[in-house]
Order: structure tokens, then C-alpha cells, then sequence
């Protein structure tokens, strides 16, 4: 075995503090907590695509010490939650006394069957207890008069009760009283990261405190797997069945957690989850802007990392269109050193890159400044949370009228994301005219090698990359008009 456990694994469940016990490393958080009699949380899917499983985690905050951050509790191992703090629906209120959010619920009709209720419950609080949240000035279809962010709820599936009131229950809230105890919460900081050892038969999950101590099992383990949100690992152990001989938790690392916004370029550390950087970010970086709300869910993107999404190497994650058009590089990491490797040349195959064994992302880089004409498209069979047919990425330059520079990044039309070359070739140095864009876009119909599968067939695929450039030629010219 790598390592032993330093003390008891133990996490504070709704205020008490809780031995995790001798379970198996591969145990997830809604099991663990299901054994333990706290049955609110339920398996809808074990992919965390339903959110009726949803708890909340007390995360380092952007705008408190703490912030309550609603997760999967179907994707999370309780393994790395030692040392943490979490709430559950039981533990927000009780029948004899409800949370706010609870009573809403209840007296708006926002239940009907109750299976999915606590995960909507879960949900909701985050939102509730989010700071600022009632000094928002956004009001629209999505947020409610509160500065109630209905996106909470997008990783939150109902099957019965219908959302309208479920929204009303939302858009009704008002602040935390005075003497909330989870307001109060949040005024101190979250438990520090906790080094864990836990091992059961042939399994080991460990949290190294170090970078150092990071690169070291990687150089000794080859076989060692990256966990940081779990949103990836959680569904092949769910649903492949998956037991790795040893999961390496990295989400805590300060090492990976940088964050600059600098004069020349941006650096965002690879364990940063998406929400903290959309968050971050707060719309510096428009291309960004547009791709967070599309990819998956809120609950998926409050654990999910770039370095994640990227690490997998999948051919149709949303952020490697949106970086290639952004001309990203990555700074991989090891015990022999750090080196930088633009992102078009990181990938070489199917779920393959350079990345070599011993080696993680420890930043993503792109320049500044950035080019003013953007898009994220995302070619999907729903509007949210769901994967991608195909994505693209635009970042266009044009100087008098003419494409100075262009950079187009493509996921789902290969076997791995990609720039698209030859579209880009016949863009840069020709008028950016009708003309122009519908010449490229026959170009850009014949990148890749895309494949017939359930998503979408070959020749539709191909179709919508030429649709795509004109879509993004023709809102541009409506919004300068």
C-alpha cells in the first residue's frame, strides 16, 4: 500500500462530527450517507444529471469565507470529503421546524412525489445563502426579483410537480434571518484540506498535502488517478463499475488553485472548479462567459475543473473548443520539471495527449488581449446540461474591415478537439463580408472526420459547422447594425 491513514477519516454532518468508518474507498457520499439512515438525498440517474442526490459543501468563498456549494452527492467518494463539512436536507430543517427554503416548497406546491424535493431543497439553499444575492439588479426570465439565479437549479430534474411552482418557491425568498445559523456559518473559513489515507482491499484514496508530494506518487504510481470534482471518475465508477488501485485527490492543492489576471495573459490553476472561475473572471473574458452556462450544470460545474475536462482528453468537452479559439497553452508538471505546451498540440488521439504518466496540468494560460469578435456554439439535443453533437469556439479579429486574425476551435467532429486550419486560412487577410464567410463556411463543412453515433449522424455534424460560421457572421453584423 502507498500510504496509511493518519487518523480517523471523520467530516461534520449537519453539526456533528461523524466518523466515516471502515467503508470502501470507492463508497460515494449518497450511499455513505443513505447507510447512515439520512435518506433525503436519492439516486436518480449516478451521474449526476437529476440532482436529486444534491448536498451541501462548505467551499472557500469568493465573497465570504465560506460559501455553501451544492454537489453530487452521487459522484463524490466520501473519501474526499474528510475533514470537510457538509448539510443535508434533514440537517437545513425539520417537519416541526422547516428551513425557509423548505417552507416555500411546501406552501407554493413546488413537491408532489417528495423523490426529487430534497435535492431541489439542497439546491435552492446554496442560491439562498449566496452573498449578494438580493442586491443583484439582474431581472429576467431567469432571475427572479430576489436575485434568485434559476441557473441554481439547472442540474435539478423534477418528474412530476412541474417548475413553474417551484420558481414561484425560489423567487419568494427574502434574506437569511439574523441568527441563521448557515448565514452565520459562512462569516468563519471552511475546514482546511485534511491529509487522507484510506485503504480497503486492494483500493487506496489519498490527499497528499503537497504538489510535491503529488508529482512523487505519480512518478512511483503510474497507475494513480486524478480526482478533483469527481464528475468524470464518479460516473465510471457508478456506471463501469471502476475501481481504481489509486485515486489521488488534488482539488485542494493551492499549487493548482491560481488564479491571475494579468496585463498579458490569464492563468487559471487546473483544480479552480468552473464556477469559482466564471465567478472570477465575472465576465472579463466574454467567450468564457458564453460557454459556462452551457456546460452541463450548475451542481456539475461547483466540482468540475478545466484540468479535469482536459485531462480526460474527450473529443467533445466544451472547454477545448473555447481555449483553442483563445490559443491556450498548458503548463504540465512533474518531478523532472515544468513545461508548456500550446493546447492545439496537446492532443494526439483518441482520449490521448502528451500528458505523459508521471505528469498533471497544473495551469492553463491563453494571451491578452483578447480578439473582440467571439461565440461559444453549442450543437446539443438540449439547450442545457446535456453533451455536446459539436462545439465551436470563435475568436475573430477583424482591422478595416478586413480578418486580421482568426482562431476556430472544433470539439465532436474528430477523434480529438481541433483548430480549424483550413477555415481560418481562408478567413484571415480577405474581407469580412458575406461573400467571404460563405466561401469559408464551405471550408469549414469539410473539417475533421466526423462520425455517425447516437448524437448525430456524420453529414448533419458537417452541416452544422458551415451553419455555425454563418450564424456567427450574421449576429455579429445584427449587433453592430
Amino acid at each position: 500500500m502507498t500510504t496509511q491513514a493518519l487518523r480517523a477519516p471523520a467530516l461534520k454532518v449537519n453539526g456533528e462530527d461523524t466518523a466515516i468508518g471502515d467503508v470502501a474507498v470507492h463508497t460515494t457520499v449518497l450511499d455513505w450517507l443513505r447507510d447512515r439512515g439520512l435518506t433525503g438525498a436519492k439516486e436518480g440517474c449516478a451521474e449526476g444529471e437529476c440532482g436529486a442526490c444534491s448536498v451541501l459543501v462548505a467551499r472557500p468563498g469568493i465573497d465570504s469565507p465560506t460559501e455553501w456549494t451544492a454537489v453530487n452527492a452521487c459522484l463524490l467518494p466520501i473519501a474526499a470529503l474528510d475533514g470537510q463539512e457538509i448539510v443535508t436536507s434533514e440537517g437545513l430543517g425539520s417537519p416541526a421546524e422547516l428551513h425557509p427554503v423548505q417552507e416555500e416548497m411546501a406552501v407554493r406546491g413546488g413537491s408532489q412525489c417528495g423523490f426529487c424535493t430534497p435535492g431541489f431543497v439542497c439546491s435552492m439553499a446554496a442560491e439562498y445563502y449566496r452573498p449578494g444575492r438580493t442586491t443583484s439588479t439582474t431581472e429576467d426570465h431567469e432571475h427572479g426579483p430576489n436575485g434568485f439565479d434559476l441557473h441554481s437549479l439547472s442540474g435539478n430534474l423534477c418528474r412530476c410537480t412541474g417548475y413553474r411552482p417551484i420558481r414561484d418557491a425560489a423567487y419568494a425568498l427574502g434574506d437569511p434571518a439574523e441568527n441563521d445559523a448557515l448565514a452565520v456559518r459562512q462569516d468563519s473559513p471552511p475546514p482546511p484540506p485534511a491529509t487522507t489515507g484510506m485503504a480497503s482491499g486492494e483500493a487506496e484514496f489519498v490527499r497528499p498535502a503537497s504538489l510535491d508530494a503529488v508529482l512523487g506518487l505519480l512518478a512511483d504510481r503510474p497507475d494513480a488517478e486524478l480526482v478533483a470534482g469527481s464528475t468524470d471518475l464518479g460516473v465510471q465508477v457508478n456506471i463501469f463499475g471502476s475501481r481504481p488501485p489509486l485515486t489521488v485527490a488534488v482539488d485542494r492543492l493551492a499549487e493548482l488553485r491560481e488564479f491571475a489576471f494579468g496585463p498579458d495573459e490569464v492563468r487559471i490553476g487546473a483544480a479552480l472548479t468552473l464556477t469559482e472561475i466564471e465567478r472570477r473572471l465575472a465576465g472579463r473574458v466574454p467567450l468564457l462567459a458564453e460557454m459556462f452556462p452551457q456546460f452541463a450544470s450548475r451542481l456539475i460545474r461547483n466540482g468540475a475543473t478545466i484540468g479535469g475536462n482536459l485531462g480526460t482528453g474527450s473529443p467533445i468537452g466544451d472547454t477545448p473548443p473555447a481555449l483553442l479559439a483563445l490559443d491556450a497553452s498548458l503548463v504540465l508538471a512533474s518531478r523532472r520539471g515544468e513545461r508548456v505546451v500550446p493546447l492545439a498540440d496537446y492532443f494526439t488521439g483518441y482520449r490521448q495527449t502528451v500528458k505523459a504518466a508521471d505528469e498533471l496540468i497544473r495551469t492553463i494560460v491563453f494571451p491578452l488581449p483578447l480578439a473582440p469578435l467571439i461565440a461559444f456554439h453549442k450543437i446539443a439535443k438540449r439547450r442545457f446540461d446535456d453533451i455536446s453533437s459539436v462545439a465551436i469556439g470563435y475568436a475573430v479579429d477583424v482591422v478595416d474591415g478586413v480578418v486580421r486574425e482568426a482562431k476556430i476551435g472544433l470539439g465532436g467532429v474528430a477523434a480529438t478537439p481541433l483548430r480549424a486550419r483550413a477555415t481560418e486560412a481562408a478567413l484571415i487577410g480577405r474581407p469580412w463580408t458575406e461573400l467571404t464567410v460563405r466561401e469559408a463556411a464551405g471550408v469549414m463543412a469539410g473539417e475533421g472526420t466526423p462520425m455517425d453515433d447516437h448524437r448525430a449522424s456524420a453529414s448533419y455534424r458537417s452541416a452544422m459547422l458551415g451553419q455555425s460560421l454563418l450564424r456567427f457572421y450574421f449576429a455579429g453584423e445584427e449587433a453592430s447594425a
